[in-house]
């Protein structure tokens, strides 16, 4: 009979076939599977096989030790994660070296910049090799500091970066975290600037924008502006500031500014010749019914002007519900939009990610059964989707049209073709990432360095 190794809840393990010396695990006999961080997911063939190339960043929150790893595909998996996404993981069969110890295991591929521990070990790997004390931790010892910088470090001198600033107000959003984090695998010199802590000095001469305790933020190369709805106002104005001072915003103030006014933006995409579901928009209930006519009758959607993330978005099923719907908002004097319900769609639509005029990765969102939005906020799930040459063309045309380098764009599929529903000035990185293993933080980071020709 084997000896079993006795744990503790977290651990510091070994993959010597991936060629990584030493990385902290989180033991959880709660998980089936077991879950390794990898960025740059790349499959590939080699001598006939499926094969998967990937990047790690083995110690958490040092971003400049990278090990690039390649090793046999074994299988392609959806997998529930913790947070609810289904997503569809590559999975990997390795050597792993705990305790002295060494056997093979299936490790599934996964960004886990959200996550504690850059590896977490599953049952199925422990099963009949050990045993957990769930009550300790580090009982098979700890790598000292110096081991860890004589395993990771690189002292070899890097070429000096951008200095880039994130412009948003949650530096623990995911989002967020992952554009830093690829900025800084990049070399380049990330801040995380928080909107509430700049404020600016408009004058002809000399204008600036300060930082809390008076620090001057002039000598940016570029800003991410990420923007929450309740901060576009000065968000903007911000970013304004920043593009008044020559720093590259990688989406400027005006796109931003006019993407967040939906009625507007819909009126520059059909200029522009892209299609939309049959949108109403009145200032008066007074025309109520002829405004339900005129976009098919019920059911229809029902569309609060400033809601976001589906917020303020009403299905009404009957020509009674969209009256009631409609003059309750009103008599709020609440803009609306009224717009034609697809069926069709069955709560399902796109997000299609453009950066810098090109399509870098797409979703499906489904809704949960009884909701008719799709928003992963809302608790839909994603799944990846093998989208169509003519709706990648909108998606382009939308974010050209709006003049955005980044752009979420939300696309549902109708009888009569794609249709564009809105597009998104500031995306969210965790549901797409999730769904397709795709390093958009990063696409957003190369955005940046191609306006300054950096190589």
């Amino acid at each position: 009979m084997l000896d079993k190794v006795i744990v503790g809840s977290e651990e510091w393990c070994s993959f010597p076939t991936l060629g990584i010396p030493t990385i902290k695990a989180r033991v959880d006999s709660g998980a089936k599977t077991s879950a390794l961080h990898a960025t740059n997911i790349t499959p590939f063939e080699k001598d006939g096989e499926n094969w998967v190339r990937f990047d790690i960043n083995p110690i958490q929150n040092n971003l400049k030790a990278v090990i690039h790893c390649e090793a046999l595909l074994v299988d392609k998996r959806v997998v529930k994660s913790s947070s609810g996404y289904r997503e569809q993981r590559y999975v990997i069969a390795t050597v792993l070296e705990i305790g002295g110890s060494l056997w093979e295991v299936e490790v599934t591929l996964t960004n886990r910049d959200s996550m504690g521990f850059r590896m977490l070990l599953g049952r199925e790997a422990m099963s009949g090799r050990i045993l957990v004390d769930p009550e300790q931790k580090y009982l098979l010892g700890q790598p000292t500091n110096e081991k860890i910088k004589e395993y990771y470090y690189n002292d070899e001198p890097s070429k000096k970066g951008l200095r880039i600033g994130v412009l948003a107000s949650n530096p623990e959003l995911y989002s967020n975290k992952r554009i830093m984090e690829a900025g800084e695998m990049r070399g380049h010199e990330m801040h995380f600037l928080n909107l509430k802590y700049c404020y600016m000095k408009l004058d002809a001469d000399t204008p600036e924008i300060h930082y809390r305790g008076g620090r001057i933020l002039n000598n940016f190369d570029a800003v991410i502006p990420r923007i929450r709805p309740s901060m576009t106002y000065y968000g903007c104005a911000l970013t304004r500031q920043f593009e008044a001072l020559k720093v590259f915003s990688l989406n400027g103030s005006a796109a931003i500014s006019q993407s967040r006014d939906k009625l507007f933006s819909l009126q520059l995409l059909l200029n522009n010749g892209v299609d939309i579901p049959t949108t109403g928009f009145a200032n008066s209930p007074l025309d109520t019914n002829d405004l339900i006519k005129m976009v098919g009758g019920s059911p229809l959607i029902v569309k609060l002007l400033e809601g976001t993330q589906g917020k303020g978005v009403v299905l009404a099923e009957t020509k009674k519900a969209a009256e009631s719907v409609i003059n309750a908002f009103k008599s709020l004097n609440a803009n609306i939009l009224v717009q034609e319900f697809i069926k069709e769609a069955n709560g399902k639509d796109l997000r299609l990610f453009v950066v810098d005029g090109k399509v870098v990765a797409a979703m499906q969102r489904e809704a949960l059964p009884g909701e008719f939005r799709a928003n992963i906020h809302l608790g839909g799930t994603a799944s990846v989707v093998k989208v169509t040459a003519e709706e990648k063309r909108i998606a382009i045309k939308a974010a050209k049209a709006m003049n955005l380098k980044v752009a979420g764009v939300d696309i549902i599929r109708s009888s009569k073709g794609p249709l564009l529903l809105e597009v998104n000035s500031s995306p969210g990185l965790e549901g797409i990432e999730g769904a397709t293993n795709k390093d958009i933080a990063g696409e957003m980071i190369k955005a940046i360095e191609k306006n300054f020709k950096w190589k």
